[in-house]
């Protein structure tokens, strides 16, 4: 590259789907409703587990990590996002999209932990019932969910101080919903193999590695709900996992679309709405999800909605 000029890039501009103008303000309103839906579901799931006390198990411990998570996670995409539908595009600068980055990896990685964490818990209260409480006690759980934190935060740093390190410049239009990784390499005005090969090695550490802990915690699963001869006893087992089961595939169904496919060819108008569906429609939806497919939540729901109609009364 040596004899020819670049312009170093400060700055981005997002523009994702603003070659369609006319779907500005349609998206906008749609996005939006998605973004107070995530909000107010996921802050009401945290509120009743922390209100129920029949809730107060290591289950519902950990789905309530991951409701927090699934709003942090929102905060940080649409708001860009919609600023970005709003206005036709927008400009974000280098530090500003560093974090944004960085807040996304981290959020990302924790929800795969906590979605990894909650198969083992699955695991253990079907396979070891009489040791489930010996297993799970407050201790554990406190530190299961810390190792996560820390373990997001380190995967999260490293990555975005790698992928940071790199130098952008030419063209700063990124045709994405926010500042990720393959849009940012597009940028990149020298080699980066090595950045891409760290990178790699601690994506491994996380969506990799947390696949495998809920394939064999289900594995298992499956192995001992075989040995059970009663029909009822299916039933009840499986659906205690279906919930999980259903975020799982659907966060872990993205994710795997967007990372852990061959990218040569690949369409930018695909990779925004697979990332829209990981970013606003998957959050949004895991509170559906734990209170239609679990009773626990829905006596839950049911008791709480009884308490408000009573206390409302003269």
């Amino acid at each position: 590259m040596a004899g020819r000029n670049y312009t170093v890039v400060t700055e981005f501009f997002l523009i994702a789907f603003t070659e369609h103008p006319e779907w500005g303000l349609p998206l906008f309103l749609v996005f939006l409703s998605f973004y107070l839906l995530t909000l107010l579901g996921n802050l009401a799931m945290i509120i009743l587990i922390h209100k129920d006390h029949q809730l107060h198990t290591p289950m519902y411990f950990f789905l309530s990590h991951l409701s927090f998570m699934d709003i942090c996670y929102s905060c940080v995409i649409v708001p860009q996002m919609l600023a970005v539908l709003l206005e036709h595009g927008t400009a974000i600068s280098q530090a500003r999209c560093a974090i944004q980055f960085f807040l996304f990896t981290f959020c990302a990685s924790l929800d795969c932990y906590l979605l990894a964490i909650m198969a083992y818990d699955r695991y253990v209260a079907v396979c070891r019932p009489l040791l489930y409480v010996t297993i799970m006690t407050e201790r554990a759980r406190l530190g299961l969910v810390a190792g996560a934190y820390i373990a997001g935060f380190s995967s999260a740093f490293i990555r975005t101080v790698t992928a940071f390190s790199l130098s952008f410049c030419g063209n700063n239009e990124i045709n994405f919903i926010f500042c990720d990784l393959p849009p940012l390499l597009k940028l990149s005005c020298r080699d980066s193999y090595t950045q891409e090969v760290v990178i790699i090695v601690f994506a491994i550490f996380v969506m990799p590695a947390c696949i495998l802990v809920i394939l064999v915690s289900y594995l298992f699963i499956i192995v001992s709900v075989m040995q059970i001869r009663a029909a009822g006893g299916w039933t009840k087992t499986f659906s205690t996992c279906a919930s999980h089961l259903t975020a799982v595939a659907l966060f872990f169904g993205t994710l795997i679309f967007m990372y852990l496919r061959d990218n040569s060819g690949q369409s930018s108008e695909e990779d925004r709405v697979v990332s829209v569906l990981y970013t606003v429609v998957t959050p949004m939806l895991n509170p559906l999800i734990y209170s239609l497919r679990n009773k626990e939540v829905k006596e839950a729901v049911r008791k709480a909605l009884s308490r408000s109609k009573t206390s409302g009364w003269p």
